[in-house]
């Protein structure tokens, strides 16, 4: 497969005794299972792909039900997964809008354009998503909020942030 697989979440734990499977989603508000019957299973480098039965969520997670996966003892052998599917299977963002996976890589510079480094990671917490951001010596969580992210330039490959104080200091 050359098309690139965007990562959704991680297969946690089993539910109840038919094969079905308890999703943690890397974003809890995502609508882009409900759209797709093909998703990607990849566990210690080995890769499967699987057709949804069934989607549903469940509290913050959703629980899963891939045909084929009948029993508790199949579905087991799925925790540990990352849950993928195509990129061209994810829905069109309004102009201006990204995906927080599509910030990976990008640098990270000021209102000065002092660079600070390159997003390394996003991390979904209560408060929000953050950019883990490399610098020279150390790294840096940086709220991914309009209020400190200024720009994000895709085609250019950089994010200008206005820090307020303090925030590269912690």
């Amino acid at each position: 497969m050359s098309e690139r697989l965007i990562p959704l979440g991680e297969i946690v734990t089993t539910h109840g005794l038919d094969g079905w499977l308890k999703l943690n989603p890397f974003n809890p508000e995502t609508t882009a299972l409900f759209s797709v019957r093909i998703v990607y299973l990849e566990k210690d480098g080995i890769r499967s792909e699987q057709e949804l039965e069934s989607i549903k969520p469940h509290r913050s997670q959703f629980l899963v039900k891939c045909r084929g996966i009948n029993g508790i003892g199949e579905a087991g052998k799925l925790i540990g997964s990352t849950l993928s599917i195509p990129e061209a299977s994810l829905p069109l963002l309004d102009s201006g809008e990204y995906y927080h996976y599509q910030a990976i890589g990008l640098e990270v510079f000021d209102l000065r354009g002092k660079r600070i480094g390159i997003i390394t990671r996003t991390w979904s917490t209560a408060g929000g998503e953050l950019y883990a951001v490399q610098g020279e010596n150390r790294e840096y969580l940086i709220p991914a909020v309009k209020e400190i992210i200024e720009k994000v330039d895709l085609a250019a490959g950089k994010i200008i942030v206005n820090p307020p104080d303090g925030l590269l200091d912690l």
